[in-house]
């Protein structure tokens, strides 16, 4: 591929990081991805060859560092790729303020979100006990959330822990209540039903922190 034939660092940083992916390979790992299944799993359209050619350009760059352990390849932060920690967040600022928010019309995937939601779970909020939460997401397959305070994963099953609460509904609902764009009620008059024991029910909202930039306001 012809570079962009330039001194300037801006262009020589894009050559690097500006290829489709590559980012969100960054992303990933900066949240604590460090094995090629949990990379892929947080970016479920990405082809395994791509995956690949992304991970081996970063470590070649020196971006990432790659070392091996109990089943196979690791990955992890460079010190180059710590330091793009600011321009991560300043990508994702920028396009929760300027790019429009209309979870109804964007072709979004429910497993990325169920992983940002796994790895935002507030631990100490918590029941006492294990429990799994039902996820019946329409035009998804079901998939589950095993919760507990020294996990938070995502199941193809129950795996014999008791189902306390199921979630169902439209995935733009769910999209817009942790994207930051409309509040629990909000996602509820959208669609999205939260069904179980009373108990668990009220508490199911707080059991996440929302996404990282949920908080940042529309310019408009």
């Amino acid at each position: 591929m012809t570079g962009y034939g330039q001194f300037c660092s801006i262009a020589r940083a894009h050559e690097l990081l500006g290829g489709r992916w590559t980012l969100l390979v960054v992303r990933e790992i900066l949240l604590g991805s460090s094995r090629f299944g949990e990379i892929r799993r947080g970016i479920p359209r990405v082809s395994r060859t791509v995956l690949s050619e992304r991970l081996r350009a970063l470590v070649d760059a020196g971006v990432l560092t790659r070392g091996e352990a109990d089943g196979g390849p690791v990955y992890a932060l460079a010190p180059a790729g710590r330091d793009l920690m600011d321009l991560v967040k300043a990508l994702g600022v920028w396009g929760q303020r300027w790019l429009p928010r209309d979870a109804t019309d964007e072709d979004n995937d429910l497993e990325p979100l169920l992983v940002d939601m796994a790895r935002r779970t507030r631990r100490a909020a918590l029941p006492e006990e294990p429990l799994i939460v039902r996820f019946e997401i329409a035009r998804n397959r079901r998939r589950f959330m095993l919760l507990r305070r020294t996990e938070a994963s995502l199941c193809e099953s129950s795996q014999g822990f008791p189902e306390r609460v199921v979630v169902k509904g439209p995935l733009a609902a769910l999209v817009a209540w942790w994207r930051g764009d409309v509040d629990f009620d909000g996602a509820r008059r959208m669609g999205l039903v939260v069904s179980g024991s009373e108990r668990h029910v009220r508490a199911f909202a707080g059991w996440f922190d929302r996404y990282m930039f949920a908080g940042i306001p529309a310019a408009a």
